[in-house]
């Protein structure tokens, strides 16, 4: 009987997923191979080449493929050199403030994006901090940064390095306390330390976090759009525009579908790179790390001040500009773009909460957001069991299967389920953005509700039973009230990625059915009231309680623990 337990607990999930991740994929393979785009046709059609003979014999979109690729390049460097020292920062911090710490990570990671890309407005305006700063200190500003590639870079670093600190703190937090006490006791200093011991283990995490940031980076539009003000293309705003202006589904699916190449291409390099550098992994003997002496006292010089400013830099990258939305909130200015503090008011507050103009937009958002959890939480309890307790072969496959949606762009989903919705046109659109949502947040919540399951006192279990108690009783007694905690920080951090994602729901809202993120989103890309900042403020603060609530349920560092 237990042997297909756990194949029957994990069959909810995949049969989601499979409707709703793998489905639209599929969808969007079909599409790219239409020989013209029709949005009326039917979706089997005789396969060509044609969108891809477009896409590759267009100097343009050619150019815009390697402007996407060199600018997720420079994301993943500025990630992995930022995400390094906050990594280990975090592995270093005592056991009673690592989950206060780990909310330096969690806090902009579930703030939707288009917050945080007004806050990296605010940093890099010609009246910004930085500028502010630079003329405090007497040196020249740089009144050009907006509207740049760096800009963009910046952004989307900001918004994808903390999954590059929870790989490489993934990573790092197994390695044995004994390593480094073997090293210490070696002579090592804390520099040669790190160079030889932590950084070859961290590889891994390092793989792992460089393809992740690198694969989401060239699909993200949302940062793109806003930074780079129209100067700077990304393939992720051409399949918006080709999908949603264009209504060119076939081109927009190619472009998705190219990107994906490109950037599982990349994953197989830097995977095949990475692997040379640890032979021990694939059974071959490893080689001892002789590092010049030269480069050994330099870094030991060097190492502390450059560690400290690159973890200072860090921080700032990922907190300053929440803080400077909530600032900018109280700041009566005419429009949400416009940096410099000119006076203080609550106008904006008083328009968000008693103007009712987005009223709408925001029921949507929890409606959507209520649903979502819900559905979310009834897939990933039986799931979370069956990776926890009934073993069975295929499980490490099929997990990976239930994580793809954390690393696949999100953009090729979204078109996909955009046609599909077309197709089966009695599909309500509201159902459609529960599908998606359910995908996005569902890595993350069977994550949590498995260590949940895992922290479960199987000895209470098996006292019931000894009294008697069947497995109803024992399942309404013992194990549900055990798994509250983690219900309950499950939910919360599943309603907070519904409410907040933006990036595939742009696909699917209508004009009656909005988000609040989408409907800031598009004001933002015209002209945009400073309500905004009133509205991210909350949310912002709202994201803080939470956290402080599920702080106390459970560690908040085992939000990612596998």
């Amino acid at each position: 009987m237990n042997k297909w337990l756990g194949p029957a607990l994990a069959a909810p999930v995949t049969l989601w997923l499979l409707l709703a991740f793998a489905a639209p994929m599929i969808v969007v393979v079909l599409l790219s191979m239409h020989a013209v785009p029709d949005p009326f046709g039917p979706l089997f059609q005789p396969p060509s080449l044609a969108q891809f003979k477009l896409v590759l014999g267009d100097t343009f979109y050619l150019g815009v493929i390697l402007e996407t690729v060199l600018l997720g390049a420079a994301v993943t460097v500025i990630s992995a050199l930022l995400g390094y020292p906050l990594a280990f920062w975090l592995t270093r911090m005592p056991g009673k403030w690592r989950a206060l710490a780990f909310g330096v990570i969690l806090i902009p990671l579930l703030t939707n994006v288009v917050v945080r890309s007004l806050g990296i407005m605010l940093l890099l305006s010609p009246d910004g901090l930085i500028n502010v700063a630079l003329d405090f200190l007497g040196l020249p500003q740089a009144r050009t940064m907006l509207f740049t590639h760096g800009a963009v870079a910046v952004g989307l670093a900001q918004v994808f390095m903390p999954f590059m600190v929870l790989a490489l703190y993934d990573t790092m937090q197994s390695t044995s306390p004994r390593v480094h006490e073997a090293a210490q006791s070696l002579g090592a200093s804390p520099v040669t330390r790190f160079l030889t011991v932590d950084l070859p283990l961290s590889l891994p995490g390092l793989r792992a976090g460089i393809i992740m940031v690198f694969l989401m980076s060239t699909t993200a539009y949302v940062s793109a759009t806003l930074l780079g003000g129209k100067k700077v293309w990304t393939i992720g705003m051409l399949v918006l525009q080709e999908a949603i202006s264009n209504l060119n589904a076939p081109m927009a699916s190619a472009l998705a579908l190219t990107m994906t190449i490109v950037g599982l291409a990349f994953a197989a390099l830097c995977t095949l790179a990475i692997n040379r550098l640890m032979p021990w992994s694939n059974g071959g003997r490893s080689r001892p790390i002789a590092l010049p002496r030269w480069f050994v006292l330099l870094a030991e010089i060097t190492g502390p001040v450059l560690s400290r400013l690159l973890l200072a830099a860090s921080l700032s990258l990922l907190l300053l500009p929440l803080a400077l939305v909530c600032i900018q909130s109280f700041n009566d200015v005419p429009l949400a773009t416009a940096a410099g503090f000119r006076g203080f008011t609550l106008k904006w507050y008083e328009a968000v909460l008693f103007g009712g103009n987005y009223t709408a937009a925001f029921m949507v958002s929890v409606k959507l957001a209520v649903v979502a959890t819900l559905v979310a939480m009834v897939l990933a309890l039986p799931a979370a069991f069956a990776l926890a307790r009934y073993p069975f072969r295929g499980r490490t496959a099929l997990m990976a299967f239930w994580l793809l949606p954390l690393s696949l762009p999100h953009i090729a989903v979204g078109v996909g389920m955009l046609k599909l919705l077309q197709v089966y046109y009695v599909i309500p659109p509201f159902l459609g953005l529960v599908a998606i949502h359910v995908v996005v947040m569902l890595p993350f919540v069977i994550t949590l509700l498995t260590a949940s399951v895992l922290q479960l006192d199987r000895a209470q279990e098996e006292a019931a039973s000894s009294l008697g108690a069947g497995p109803v009783r024992k399942l309404l007694l013992i194990i549900l009230p055990g798994l509250a905690p983690g219900f309950f920080a499950a939910g919360i951090v599943g309603f907070l990625m519904s409410f907040g994602e933006v990036t595939v729901t742009s696909f699917l809202t209508t004009a009656r059915m909005t988000t609040l993120p989408v409907r800031i989103y598009s004001e933002a890309t015209f002209a945009l009231e400073p309500t905004a900042h009133a509205i991210s403020a909350i949310l912002i603060v709202v994201t803080i309680a939470t956290l402080a609530i599920v702080g106390r349920l459970v560690r908040l560092d085992r939000l990612y623990a596998r």
